[in-house]
């Protein structure tokens, strides 16, 4: 007897010892989803040698899929009648059999009401590495690759974490800021650190040196707790090269040519041009985007079921309120249409960002959901307006003359608006962590950062800043990315001064938090703004003159886009002052009177409540 259960023993701990060597992803799902069928991906030593069978009485297995690593093994599940359970899958293999439990969670009904974030928000979007350190215990925490934590170093982890985001979220709030999107936040195990987060190691783990998932889910419920949305930043069209799926390759066809390496062309434009080859098309796609950013192939059902999957995942998980898609036309086109259906399938009410980095207008509209010039419908509900962060870097530097230059070309960028299907779902932003910052150097007034911020937040579409914007952050991608992707001082324990503070700010830097924070508490629940229509008016001697209304309500903006006191006309805006000879300018808290002239000094702005 003491015999037999000696064995049991032994046996039973051999298979824990086994089964705990596998991994399963996703590591658990929810009942009640809109999708029935699950995939899951198993990888352990020879796994393909074992055959799978389910304890439970209302999910079935449909499919047992083997690929040609014999350490994976794909399981499809029909979930459409089940409830939240705990069963098991027992793997066998003649007398060897792995028994590993698996979860389905009561899913959280409010998850589907989620909310996704529009026009009445602004993003501010943070590098976690750079923004603030909270917890200085996991910034050299063993990884599987070699990498140091250098501060002095641009391009080595600098140490920022969740836990620094989510001690300064009264700050965020106080700004005004309604929304925060993070780069990304998954396990980026690349030798040297991959501190940016765009070379995925792990899609289900969130990068330890910036927390755990359970910090994660934390960070978000206190954002959520003071009123903020949080967007999530994700990358379907590649993965990081230290991934394990390039250590041991699930098939041939899981990535892009994996034999031999090939550069993407990044001609986006191969997409609508009527002259393109099927050669570009095929190098713009299938091409690696850099060497340590293998390419995957979304035309593999199964990778393009894992990637969906994934990023329902992390909604329900952790209830983020919006996806920012990384390098969106670079994964395959009708996988990413899929993706959207699937997501809204799920909820329709979500939000799905994509960076679609085109030089024109026309181009970027292409990509939006019901584009009038696309007739296989993308199904992606926002897209970002990178021609008018490129014009944002002259055209507010520019003096304005009589007939072009400066705020000239802002109005001419405004007349191609009519190429979207829907203008209040175009991202507006003036830099960004892959951009040179909008101010290019500390500056000596603040006219430039006033006329940039200030159109930016009253111009249709949904605002985008840049973390330390506010606080006059500069850099130029040309020295490096790390020169635009600064710490935030203040942000770290051994920092002396403190940029989070008024008192660690100088004056400069305090007047350009108290604009920008006067403008985001004003927009804040403001209607007009998040929702009006748009009425502009070709230059009046280098004057910019914009109307934003909604029914009987309406805002003017004028700017002066010289360095010269100048005096108008406000005769030709009668269409838009209907008679009002007084308004309210919201920047000097005073009522400002509009008879037959204004009149404006050097780069002098008013916003105008009629």
């Amino acid at each position: 007897m003491k015999k037999t259960a000696l064995s049991f023993l032994l046996f039973f701990t051999a298979i824990s010892l086994h089964a705990q060597q596998l991994k399963v992803e996703p590591t658990f799902w929810w009942s009640d989803m809109e999708e029935p069928e699950l995939q899951l991906m198993i990888y352990g030593k020879d796994i393909a040698d074992y055959k799978p069978t389910l304890t439970s009485k209302g999910i079935y297995l449909k499919e047992v899929v083997t690929l040609e690593s014999p350490n994976y093994l794909l399981l499809y599940l029909d979930i459409s009648n089940s409830k939240p359970e705990t069963f098991d899958i027992v793997f066998s293999n003649g007398k060897k059999k792995i028994t590993i439990p698996y979860e389905l969670k009561q899913r959280d009904p409010s998850r589907r009401n989620i909310k996704g974030f529009d026009s009445s928000d602004v993003l501010y979007l943070i590098m976690p590495d750079r923004f603030a350190n909270g917890e200085p215990s996991n910034d050299q925490i063993p990884m599987r690759m070699p990498y140091k934590v250098d501060r002095n170093n641009p391009n080595a982890r600098h140490g920022g974490d969740l836990k620094g985001i989510s001690n300064h979220l009264d700050y965020l709030s106080n700004l005004g800021i309604t929304a925060i999107w993070l780069n990304p936040v998954l396990e980026n195990d690349m030798e040297g650190g991959s501190y940016h987060g765009y070379a995925t190691t792990d899609y289900y783990r969130v990068d330890p040196r910036l927390g755990t998932n359970e910090d994660y889910v934390k960070l978000i419920n206190e954002t959520h707790a003071k009123g903020m949305k949080v967007v999530m930043d994700m990358i379907f069209n590649h993965c990081g090269s230290d991934h394990p799926w390039m250590k041991d390759v699930p098939s041939k066809d899981w990535f892009n040519n994996l034999d031999h390496y090939v550069q993407t062309s990044h001609m986006k434009e191969v997409y609508f041009d009527n002259y393109a080859s099927e050669y570009d098309k095929k190098r713009m796609t299938d091409g690696w985007f850099v060497p340590s950013t293998p390419d995957l192939n979304q035309r593999n059902r199964h990778v393009a079921k894992y990637l969906i999957q994934n990023s329902i995942w992390w909604i329900e998980y952790v209830g983020i309120d919006g996806i920012r898609q990384d390098t969106y036309p670079y994964a395959d086109y009708d996988m990413m249409v899929n993706w959207c259906k699937a997501v809204y399938k799920e909820y329709p009410d979500f939000n799905i960002v994509g960076e679609a980095w085109l030089n024109n207008p026309i181009g970027t509209s292409f990509w939006q959901k019901d584009s009038k010039i696309n007739p296989h419908d993308t199904q992606l509900k926002t897209v970002m307006d990178f021609p008018f962060m490129g014009l944002a870097h002259t055209a507010f530097f520019e003096e304005t003359s009589e007939w072009n230059g400066g705020l000239h070309s802002i109005y001419e960028h405004m007349t191609y608006d009519f190429v979207y299907a829907d203008i209040y779902h175009v991202l507006r932003f003036l830099d960004n962590h892959d951009t040179d910052r909008y101010l290019p150097e500390y500056p000596t007034d603040l006219s430039v950062f006033k006329q940039g911020i200030t159109f930016l937040l009253t111009m249709p579409g949904i605002p985008q800043l840049y973390y330390g914007t506010e606080l006059l952050m500069n850099g130029n991608k040309q020295k490096s990315d790390g020169d635009i992707r600064k710490d935030v001082p203040g942000g770290w324990p051994e920092d002396n001064i403190n940029w989070f503070t008024a008192d660690g700010r100088d004056s400069l830097q305090n007047e350009a938090f108290r604009f920008m924070q006067k403008l985001l508490k004003w927009r804040q629940g403001n209607d007009i703004i998040a929702h009006g229509k748009m009425k502009h008016y070709a230059l009046q001697k280098g004057v910019y003159a914009y109307e934003r209304y909604l029914g009987e309500k309406s805002v003017m903006v004028f700017m002066n886009g010289t360095s010269k006191n100048v005096t108008i006309e406000l005769n030709r805006y009668a269409e838009s002052l209907k008679g009002k000879s007084v308004g309210f300018d919201i920047l000097t808290k005073q009522q400002l009177q509009l008879n037959a002239t204004l009149e404006l000094t050097p780069k002098q702005i008013y916003i105008v409540e009629l």
